[in-house]
């Protein structure tokens, strides 16, 4: 009874299935845009992790 009330207006249009369509290009884009930022995080994490090996070389060299 109150899924009757809350669907009772709701309409749906055709509207709806033209403006869903994604374009292939901005797809793209969005791929190329993930793979920069992960290739940054991955070179960020490297020089971390190369920073962490050459400071406890040192220390342990000490």
């Amino acid at each position: 009874m109150s899924s009757e009330v809350k669907f009772k207006n709701h309409v749906v249009t055709e509207d709806n299935s033209s403006k869903s369509r994604v374009k292939m290009t901005d797809l793209l884009v969005r791929l190329a845009k993930e793979k920069k930022h992960e290739r940054n995080s991955n070179i960020v994490l490297s020089i971390a992790t190369v920073s962490a090996v050459a400071v406890l070389g040192i220390i342990l060299s000490i």
